[in-house]
């Protein structure tokens, strides 16, 4: 929550080391505003992520996520982000099963020549989140900030 008492959500964003950390990097580089509210993950390729990274940053208090990886076709490592978006898309699946909301899980493609693009991305990616509200945990009970630290609430 800032001063004014509206929620601002904390979004872990993986990003690809060779395209979207790159657009990242332009986009600050460039001085483009987009809100602070992601936590950079630098991942080698999307293709490579353990989706249950996804599963640990809502565990430790996230309340949404970003994956950005290479536009198909551009992968460093050829289709690691043809793995990655059928992944997600299972993944994505799965959680909304538990209970995650479809806007908390963002995925993109960003190059490293869009640094503005990426700062839109962000913006879509806090705004979807700030719609569903701070995340409640898998069992509902919320997370509770102290010190730097995340610890669940027990009821």
């Amino acid at each position: 929550m800032n001063k004014n008492n509206e929620f601002e959500p904390k979004i872990a964003a993986f990003l690809c080391t060779w395209c979207s950390y790159a657009a990242a990097d332009l986009a600050g580089s460039s001085r483009i505003q987009y809100p602070p509210n992601i936590r950079v993950v630098r991942v080698p390729c999307t293709g490579r992520m353990d989706p249950f990274l996804i599963i640990k940053a809502f565990n430790m208090g996230a309340d949404g996520i970003l994956v950005s990886g290479c536009h198909p076709g551009d992968c460093h490592f050829l289709d690691g982000n043809l793995y990655a978006r059928r992944r997600f898309v299972m993944l994505n699946e799965m959680m909304q099963y538990a209970g995650v909301e479809k806007e908390r899980m963002n995925f993109t493609w960003c190059s490293a020549s869009e640094g503005k693009r990426f700062a839109g991305v962000v913006e879509d990616a806090v705004n979807n989140v700030k719609k569903v509200g701070p995340w409640q945990g898998f069992d509902g009970q919320g997370f509770n900030q102290e010190e730097g630290e995340t610890t669940v609430e027990k009821v």
